[in-house]
């Protein structure tokens, strides 16, 4: 391989978001960046050598089935970038901070959303990465919590943590994603079931966040670093 060899990877993103009140410094953070995101990840994935083919983000804004009713889970198809950054903005725009009852949010239902997103293919010579990247700092409902609202996707989802990690697999068990595409980033409190994952599911990096600060003390630099270091 020449000095100028670079991997290409088709990339999907799915950027799991907890939408409650706290939380409305980062989704400023994340709107003041939303039409640059793209080229801002191109020019750190070429400092390391590495070149997106393709690259497509999902979003998933969570907040709490029992006291935000159909307001609870927002999920978006997958844009795909730049083609579609002004869409991307407006869905990122549209998102505000609000609501969430007590403490726990629904977060591991908003993992369930993500972990069965339509994932791209790859193509030959071309590497896939499928990452979701968690942003909360609340701790989470136990799986089915609001399941007796009427919003609550029950067709759907998974009926408890057990199903949902066998959704996310493992090198002895076939999951939704792909073993060797699949990483899992997690900005958020050193908490059940926050911290079950951390332990116990494979391709895992978890930043610890304080409970009701917002996710304050991330920067946007460093979202930006740490997705590029994942891929």
């Amino acid at each position: 391989m020449g000095s100028n060899y670079k991997m290409t990877y088709n990339v999907d993103l799915v950027f799991c978001i907890d939408a409650t009140a706290s939380m409305d410094g980062l989704l400023d953070m994340v709107k003041q960046h939303a039409l640059t995101f793209h080229q801002d990840l191109v020019s750190a994935m070429s400092a390391k050598r590495k070149e997106i083919n393709q690259l497509r983000i999902r979003i998933v804004a969570f907040r709490d089935y029992k006291y935000d009713g159909d307001q609870a889970m927002l999920t978006t198809d997958f844009f795909l970038m730049p083609q579609e950054q002004d869409l991307f903005e407006q869905c990122i725009r549209e998102i505000e901070a609000v609501g969430g009852g007590d403490d726990p949010e629904d977060g591991l239902e908003a993992m369930a959303y993500a972990i069965r997103s339509q994932w791209c293919e790859g193509g030959v010579g071309i590497k896939r990465r499928q990452v979701i990247v968690v942003w909360t700092d609340a701790a989470t409902h136990e799986l089915g919590f609001g399941w007796d609202e009427e919003t609550y996707p029950r067709e759907y989802m998974v009926r408890d943590f057990n199903q949902l990690t066998s959704w996310w697999g493992d090198l002895n068990h076939e999951g939704f994603m792909d073993q060797n595409a699949k990483r899992l980033l997690l900005y958020a409190p050193d908490e059940p079931y926050w911290n079950t994952i951390t332990a116990n599911w494979d391709n895992v990096l978890h930043f610890p966040s304080e409970a009701g600060n917002g996710l304050d003390g991330v920067s946007y630099s460093e979202i930006i670093d740490t997705i590029s270091n994942s891929i």
